[in-house]
């Protein structure tokens, strides 16, 4: 399941340090929840869809990855974001 153009363009405009900066570990970090979070919708209707669950778990463990570096270059822009988008630590 992608993101509607508009709704990525909304998540990068919200999570972005400057202008144009789109590929910011903090963005990254949206638009993978956004993913997730469709994806999760998804799997409440179609439980045996094994095929997008695998891709689920790719997308969380990327994320997971993401945050990992982010803690480890900068806490205080990690604490932000798990704040700002409610993950859990």
């Amino acid at each position: 399941m992608s993101i509607a153009a508009e709704r990525k363009a909304e998540v990068i405009k919200g999570n972005a340090q400057s202008a144009t900066d789109t590929g910011s570990p903090e963005v990254q970090v949206a638009i993978l929840s956004e993913r997730i979070a469709n994806l999760t919708e998804h799997f409440k209707t179609h439980a045996k869809d094994n095929h997008s669950r695998r891709g689920l778990l790719v997308l969380v463990n990327k994320r997971r990855s993401l945050l990992d570096y982010l803690k480890r270059t900068n806490e205080a822009r990690y604490v932000a974001l798990i704040a700002k988008l409610g993950l859990r630590k």
